[in-house]
């Protein structure tokens, strides 16, 4: 304090000469003669160097006694074992096997549609039938060849029982018995192709060719079922998850256009792995009882791939990196009542990350008071002054 005094004094005493040297200037001023004006003049300037010279003296004396000018001024928090759940962030689409496009298998005229928009069906249930083209008529004839050949069958048997006849007309007539039941067999599948039934129990969410239109087998689109019950949302995962992202591994959906969250498990993950991409593929089920989930919605996934009962959390923002890629923080140690420290440089391994922060695995202990503001600033064994102490965790986030 005693230096600031003496500036204190220099500075009234040149506010005192100041004074007088105005007076005197202005004698000079008012003489009108050249040579006095300059002499005045030659005696302010050395005035001035004089009085430079002597501030830059008490400058440099200050700023080696004023020893806490040097110190940097830095905050610290402390680092306390925490529950860390990194999560992987991925998006998917939500989709049921459920969900079908219903085509034809038989050429011809849809000559009914039974069902509407919206309309609930069952399993099994008529929806919509094609012209069979005289198929029934054919039926009818292959019916009655059938029943002659049938009783031409039994008669040849009955013979042959009895030893009469040749075992080659026997089996003459049980083939062409056989042969003629092939062909009804055949035609009813036929005519069945001309009957289109529901596939699964749902909801008729399009009937998309009306009644009376020609219709190809394959490739007309009659009407699309679905059903909301079984849904599920698909995502394709890195591979270097896949020891990580399995099967019953809890997940957080987020389906933001509904504002709607759901706490939800994977349920398979697929054992194939995808060459162009490099992933593979997940499944997470999704409950749906109000039914207000719907097929194609986009869906955001949180999996809980990782997790450390007892991790050490710190800000990635407070870690510095050397010339060899070793990572390091700052710690204070030996802290006294006023808060002056020192700083100590500590070499670190991290692991994962999840947002702002990273966990240590190695090189900081339990309690330990990391620099924060002011990381950056420091060197290592300086004293700092502590200007503002949090003991508080890092949160995971």
């Amino acid at each position: 304090m005693k230096y600031i005094y003496h500036i204190l004094l220099i500075a009234l005493l040149l506010v005192s000469c100041s004074g007088n040297k105005k007076n005197s200037v202005e004698k000079a001023l008012k003489s009108e003669n050249i040579e006095t004006i300059r002499k005045k003049r030659g005696e302010l300037v050395n005035s001035q160097q004089t009085l430079s010279d002597q501030i830059k003296l008490l400058d440099k004396k200050i700023k080696t006694l004023d020893t806490t000018k040097n110190i940097p001024l830095i905050t610290t928090f402390k680092v306390n074992p925490t529950v860390f759940k990194h999560v992987l962030e991925l998006q998917g689409n939500v989709t049921t096997k459920n969900l079908l496009t219903i085509t034809p298998e038989y050429n011809g005229i849809l000559t009914n549609v039974y069902v509407k928009d919206g309309q609930n069906v069952t399993k099994g249930q008529i929806l919509a039938k094609i012209d069979g083209g005289g198929l029934s008529q054919q039926l009818a004839q292959f019916k009655i060849q059938a029943e002659l050949a049938k009783t031409t069958f039994e008669r040849q048997r009955r013979l042959w029982d009895q030893k009469i006849g040749s075992e080659i007309q026997f089996l003459q007539a049980q083939s062409t018995y056989e042969s003629q039941k092939e062909a009804v067999n055949q035609m009813n599948q036929q005519i069945s192709k001309t009957i289109v039934r529901a596939p699964f129990t749902g909801t008729i969410d399009d009937v998309i060719t009306e009644q009376g239109s020609v219709v190809a087998a394959g490739q007309t689109q009659l009407m699309r079922i679905v059903n909301l019950d079984d849904m599920y949302i698909e995502t394709e995962v890195p591979e270097r998850y896949v020891s990580n992202v399995v099967k019953g591994k809890s997940v957080f959906v987020d389906l933001p256009v509904l504002g709607k969250t759901i706490n939800a498990k994977v349920r398979q993950t697929s054992d194939f792995i995808n060459p162009a991409n490099r992933t593979f593929k997940a499944e997470i089920e999704v409950p749906n009882k109000d039914k207000t989930i719907k097929p194609n919605l986009t869906a955001r996934l949180k999996i809980n791939d990782y997790t450390n009962e007892n991790a050490l959390l710190i800000p990635q923002s407070v870690i510095s990196e050397n010339a060899e890629g070793e990572q390091y923080v700052y710690i204070i140690i030996d802290k006294n009542s006023n808060g002056i420290g020192t700083a100590k440089r500590m070499i670190i391994e991290t692991g994962r990350t999840q947002g702002d922060i990273i966990e240590v695995l190695k090189g900081l202990k339990d309690g330990a008071e990391i620099i924060k503001e002011g990381a950056r600033s420091v060197r290592d064994d300086q004293s700092v002054e502590v200007i503002n102490y949090e003991d508080t965790k890092v949160n995971e986030k």
